[in-house]
């Protein structure tokens, strides 16, 4: 998948070993005016990528079973992504909060308490994204992942959209949504020290309400590391993002790239149609 300026392109390879692809004009939510409001166009950008990867891995399913070309409803979409919003809000908050519940009265203060429970949070984090690409399709999804960066680097550069320029430019992405999901997990330790660990229902409850805030104040922050990325300390801070997106992306083969080429060209095309 890959998004232009006004448009998004999603290219699959169907079972037939053709190239299939779905270009589609992005919602004017989420490229209006409110996305240029600092904070809420962090809030802005989680609803726009848990709108466009639902969509795409929709897409994806539908080529693969050999299904008609069919969007699901937006009651439909709308539910998916709840379920999904649901099941990452308690594996990646709720889990760690009932870990180091226990351990309060050891650690000593609240703010202790809330560093461990940063602490847990990104070692539940890390120990998904690892167990996860351990298995055959997901690593395929990976691979695609690593096609769709390095063409958004040949890009960028001004490359031709070849499999050999592509082939050139790293797997990983400073602008990528796991760099996103990881400062989400860092700034939530930072934001969270601040919540009393008493009464439960003010715990339980900042950890669901505050989520909008962190994930704006890490887009903030990754728009900034973006802006000043050729700072050298700057770009030292986008490392971690890097280095983790070593399980997350793995080197394509020839046919994956020709994938995210495809994808790459057909977003461009619609954009300039569009000028």
């Amino acid at each position: 998948m890959i998004r232009g300026q006004n448009n998004v392109a999603i290219a699959v390879r169907a079972p037939s070993g053709n190239i299939v692809t779905r270009v589609k004009k992005i919602n004017t939510l989420f490229t209006g005016k409110l996305r240029s409001i600092p904070i809420i166009r962090g809030v802005i950008a989680l609803a726009e990528t848990l709108s466009l990867g639902m969509e795409a891995l929709n897409y994806s399913s539908q080529v693969a079973n050999d299904e008609e070309d069919s969007p699901p409803g937006k009651f439909s979409s709308a539910i998916m992504i709840l379920i999904s919003l649901s099941i990452a809000i308690g594996l990646f908050f709720i889990l760690p909060l009932v870990v180091s519940k226990p351990f309060e009265g050891l650690l000593g203060s609240d703010v202790v308490s809330n560093v461990a429970e940063g602490i847990i949070r990104l070692a539940v984090f890390l120990i998904y994204v690892t167990v996860i690409s351990l298995m055959p399709d997901i690593r395929r999804v990976y691979m695609y992942h690593g096609a769709e960066h390095m063409a958004v680097h040949a890009q960028e550069k001004g490359d031709p959209l070849t499999i050999q320029e592509i082939r050139k430019y790293p797997t990983a992405h400073p602008r990528c949504g796991t760099a996103f999901l990881l400062t989400i997990m860092v700034i939530a330790i930072i934001v969270f020290t601040l919540i009393p660990r008493e009464p439960l229902w003010l715990v339980v409850g900042s950890r669901i309400v505050l989520i909008p805030l962190i994930a704006s104040l890490s887009y903030e922050f990754i728009r900034f590391n973006s802006k000043y990325e050729t700072n050298k300390f700057v770009s030292k801070m986008s490392v971690p993002s890097l280095l983790l997106q070593s399980l997350t992306t793995k080197i394509p083969d020839d046919d994956q790239i020709e994938v995210a080429i495809n994808a790459m060209e057909s977003a461009i095309d619609a954009d300039r149609d569009l000028e």
